[in-house]
C-alpha cells in the first residue's frame, strides 16, 4: 500500500510541474492567437493558398502601378478602386477579329461565377482608345451581357495605356497596320490579390505561371480556382 501511495505521489508531482511550467505557455499562446496555426483546417487553408506565389522583381512583390482612366460610364477609375477586391486585368480592344472575343467569352464564365461578390472586379483596358469611347464600350458591354457593376471597361491615353500594358505589367500590346485589327497584344489575364500585388501559381515543371492565358479553358479553370482562394485571404 505504501508503495502504491508513493506512486500516486509521484504522479501528482509530476502533473503539478506540468501545470507550472505548461500551462501558462498555453495560455499565452492563446491570447496571442498562435494557437490558431496549428489547427488542422488552418493549415490545409494555408496549403491550398501557398500555390499562390507573389510575381517578384528583384526580390519584392509587384504590384500594380498607378493609373486613373474613363470606364464605360465616364467614371474615373483608378487602381486604388480594387483594393480590397481580387481583380482580373486583361489588354484588349472591342474590334478585335481573333482572341479578344474568346478572351472575353471566358471572362464572361468568371463574371458570371463571381459578379454577386463585392470583393471581386474585373478590369479591361483598350488598347485602342480612340475608337473605344466610353460610349463604345458600354455597347460591348451590353453586347457580352456583363452583370457585375465590377467589371470595368476603360479607355484613356492611349500612350498611358501601351505603357501600363507594356512596362507595368509586361503584356505586350502595340499598334500594327499589318495585322487584322490594326493591334496586336498577348491575350492573358492578370490575377490581383486584395491588397493589389500580382499572384500566380507553379506550373508543373515548377516555375511561375506569372499569367494565365485567356484563350485557353484550362486556364481559366485553374484561375476560376484561384479567384477562389484569394477570396478566403484576409
Amino acid at each position: 500500500m505504501q508503495k502504491k501511495n508513493y506512486s500516486y505521489i509521484g504522479i501528482a508531482f509530476i502533473i503539478l510541474v506540468f501545470g507550472i511550467i505548461f500551462i501558462p505557455k498555453i495560455v499565452d499562446k492563446i491570447s496571442k492567437g498562435e494557437t490558431t496555426e496549428k489547427d488542422r483546417l488552418n493549415i490545409v487553408g494555408k496549403e491550398r493558398n501557398s500555390k499562390l506565389k507573389y510575381l517578384k522583381i528583384e526580390g519584392k512583390a509587384k504590384s500594380v502601378p498607378e493609373f486613373l482612366f474613363t470606364n464605360q460610364d465616364n467614371l474615373q477609375i483608378s487602381n486604388l478602386d480594387f483594393k480590397g477586391k481580387v481583380t482580373v486585368m486583361e489588354f484588349f480592344f472591342t474590334s478585335c477579329p481573333t482572341i479578344c472575343p474568346v478572351m472575353n467569352n471566358n471572362m464572361r464564365l468568371l463574371d458570371d461565377e463571381f459578379h454577386e461578390r463585392d470583393d471581386f472586379a474585373i478590369a479591361s483596358f483598350t488598347i485602342d482608345p480612340e475608337t473605344d469611347t466610353p460610349k463604345k464600350l458600354k455597347e460591348y458591354a451590353e453586347l457580352y451581357g456583363v452583370k457585375s457593376l465590377n467589371w470595368h471597361f476603360l479607355t484613356g491615353d492611349l500612350k498611358k495605356i501601351h505603357e501600363l500594358s507594356n512596362k507595368g505589367f509586361n503584356i505586350f500590346a502595340g499598334i500594327n497596320p499589318e495585322v487584322a485589327g490594326g493591334f496586336e497584344h498577348q491575350g492573358y489575364f492578370a490575377l490581383i490579390d486584395k491588397n493589389g500585388f500580382i499572384r500566380s501559381r507553379n506550373n508543373e515543371q515548377g516555375s511561375l505561371m506569372v499569367y494565365y492565358q485567356g484563350t485557353e479553358p484550362a486556364e481559366v479553370e485553374m484561375l476560376k480556382q484561384d479567384i477562389k482562394n484569394l477570396l478566403e485571404e484576409e
